[in-house]
């Protein structure tokens, strides 16, 4: 069983079309608010920390697919719920379910891989990354056990 965080976001009018719906691309914006909010609920530190610790700069997306099932306004509580269905070598897959109350809004898949900098630094011109093995302490960290 995969531990389930939840995070919350309040639907402002600023995130909302002309038609008053959220605008599709602020999803996308709280579902990564969303992952890194699980990895701080897990007690992974933050990615400037994990970079200068381990040179682990963060967790870019590979491939994402999302589904829109229902609608949110200005003045909704989204309460996303993420949590990770697989583990693999250099990848993992993250799963997000977007409620408002009882109501499913969206469902997304996301693809990550953990990353970090190869033949240049953080601040150089050329920001070349390269996927890494996932971390076992972060497995760990995340609940899973082989």
């Amino acid at each position: 069983m995969s531990i389930v965080v939840t995070y919350n976001k309040l639907v402002e009018f600023g995130d909302c079309d002309p038609a008053r719906i959220v605008w599709f691309p602020n999803y996308f914006k709280w579902i990564d608010a969303a992952s890194r909010n699980y990895f701080t609920q897990r007690g992974v530190p933050p990615w400037h920390a994990t970079e200068r610790e381990f040179g682990i700069l963060g967790t870019p997306v590979v491939d994402t697919h999302a589904q829109f099932t229902n609608t949110a306004s200005y003045g909704d509580v989204l309460s996303i719920h993420t949590r990770i269905t697989q583990w693999r070598k250099t990848s993992f897959v993250m799963h997000y379910e977007v409620m408002r109350d009882h109501c499913s809004i969206m469902t997304c898949i996301e693809t990550r891989v953990f990353a970090k900098h190869v033949g240049n630094t953080p601040d150089s011109s050329h920001h070349q990354i390269k996927a890494i093995p996932v971390p076992e302490f972060i497995k760990q960290l995340c609940g899973f056990s082989q």
